[in-house]
């Protein structure tokens, strides 16, 4: 059983297919295809269902990629430990709710960059719950998420900076509101982000204003929101960090949250686990230079 197999059963389910897995991996798709007849044959059973153009995984597949990516996980550690004098170079994998991947990133995997320039990045954006599964599985080396610091059995977590939140209103409203005198004007909608973190406050707040707020709208996206709200569709609550300079351009009006009705922070994490490669530790270092800053 060769590790260059494995790799290439993974990148085939990762990729969703052997001729995207060949492209991926630089190889012939002959060479993908005899890569996993070859584990088949040690094996003793197919990996995949092969149903007109599409391949899935058997049930004896799923179970064996699980031990398959653990093998690769070590392969790669100790690839790594033979060359620790060229730890410049390497792969980061990061993963990030789509606020911090647009707002409070960007500027951090430049620095990084500037440094090491080398280090391949690969970032993955996501909700929270997904981010953490992926952690969880390893498949990813350092998160970040907005929400109130928790505490995992498997995941180191720790808090960076406070982020302040908003509730955002369209430009052309009445800007004397406070959250104090709050109520919902005629035809206004509530548009809300995805379940959990600071959404569980606007909630909370809503409903202690005798509003409802089980005919609010969901939204995935923060940009979609903004725009939204500018449109005059309806109103919501954001960090700060994502619509500051909407408000200094006056395409949005806010009203500042009160960190007493419950608060977030950016949060680093990673799998207490994992092994973490000099390239995963110097951006972790990098994360909080900016965020001491």
């Amino acid at each position: 059983m060769e590790i260059r197999h494995l790799i290439t059963l993974k990148a085939i389910v990762d990729m969703g297919g052997f001729t995207r897995a060949a492209t991926h991996l630089g190889y012939a798709q002959s060479t993908v295809t005899a890569h996993i007849q070859a584990l088949e044959q040690e094996l003793g059973a197919p990996l995949f269902d092969r149903i007109g153009k599409k391949v899935q995984l058997t049930e004896v597949g799923a179970s064996f990629l699980t031990h398959a990516s653990e093998m690769i996980q070590l392969y790669t550690k100790a690839k790594d430990v033979f060359h620790m004098e060229k730890q410049e170079t390497g792969m980061l994998r990061i993963g990030a709710p789509e606020s911090l991947t647009i707002y409070r990133l960007p500027f951090i995997i430049q620095a990084y960059r500037k440094r090491y320039p080398k280090v391949n990045i690969i970032m993955k954006s996501g909700s929270c719950w997904d981010l953490k599964q992926e952690l969880r599985r390893g498949e990813l080396d350092v998160g970040f998420f907005i929400q109130a610091p928790f505490a995992d059995h498997e995941l180191h977590t720790e808090a960076l900076v406070e982020e302040p939140l908003v509730v955002i209103l369209p430009p052309d409203v009445d800007h004397t509101r406070t959250l104090a005198s709050f109520a919902l004007q005629e035809n206004e909608n509530i548009l809300f982000t995805e379940q959990g973190s600071y959404r569980d406050y606007f909630e909370a707040f809503l409903r202690s204003r005798g509003i409802a707020t089980e005919t609010g709208m969901e939204f995935w996206s923060i940009e979609a929101i903004k725009q939204c709200v500018t449109c005059g569709l309806g109103i919501s609550m954001l960090p700060l960090v994502t619509v500051q300079n909407d408000i200094a351009q006056n395409k949005l009006r806010s009203i500042p949250w009160d960190s007493g009705l419950g608060s977030v922070s950016t949060i680093m994490s990673w799998h207490k686990d994992k092994w973490l490669s000099h390239a995963a530790r110097e951006f972790m270092n990098t994360v909080r230079e900016h965020a001491s800053g």
